[in-house]
């Protein structure tokens, strides 16, 4: 039973994703995304900027199976400076560039959902706008990976609330 569920989950997200690409044009999304953080990482100086906008547009082109999780939930290495960088272009960014992205993707959200069929697609999108708002330290990772991690990041925080009630 279990197999066939996924089976029908798979088929649902690949039926959805080809919905958010053709009657909503979601690849045109990917691609306004990635041309800006492709722009962004160019310029070597908003380099933290670009490489999370870049993994957003590839989120846009499979919003139903993929996810979008911080960098600091896995166990990948990052440099200090880099990550420190990062942060300082987090502010910078913000106001210049965060905000006209939000309230773009929110007129966008408006319209998916006043076309009823575009609900679901328009939920996905309202998921994602956390990384339009803050793309650095961010990664685009398959959902059951994402499912993964946050399944860990449960099993860490239970294991602390275990450790206290011993003590």
């Amino acid at each position: 039973m279990k197999n066939i569920n996924y089976i029908i989950g798979d088929r649902m997200r690949a039926l959805a994703n080809v919905l958010w690409h053709f009657p909503f044009f979601g690849f045109l999304s990917a691609f306004l995304s990635f041309l800006i953080g492709t722009i962004l990482t160019i310029t070597v100086v908003a380099a933290p900027i670009g490489i999370g906008l870049i993994q957003y547009s590839k989120f846009l082109l499979l919003p139903f199976s993929y996810e979008m999780i911080k960098k600091s939930d896995t166990d990948l290495e990052q440099n200090t400076i880099w990550k420190t960088y990062g942060t300082i272009l987090k502010i910078i960014y913000v106001p210049f560039i965060g905000l006209p992205l939000f309230i773009l993707t929110c007129l966008q959200i408006i319209a998916l959902v006043i076309t009823i069929l575009g609900i679901p697609v328009a939920i996905v999108v309202a998921k994602s706008l956390p990384t339009l708002l803050q793309p650095v330290d961010k990664i685009c990772v398959p959902r059951l990976v994402a499912t993964a991690l946050a399944q860990h990041k449960a099993d860490k925080q239970i294991n602390k609330y275990l450790k206290q009630d011993v003590k």
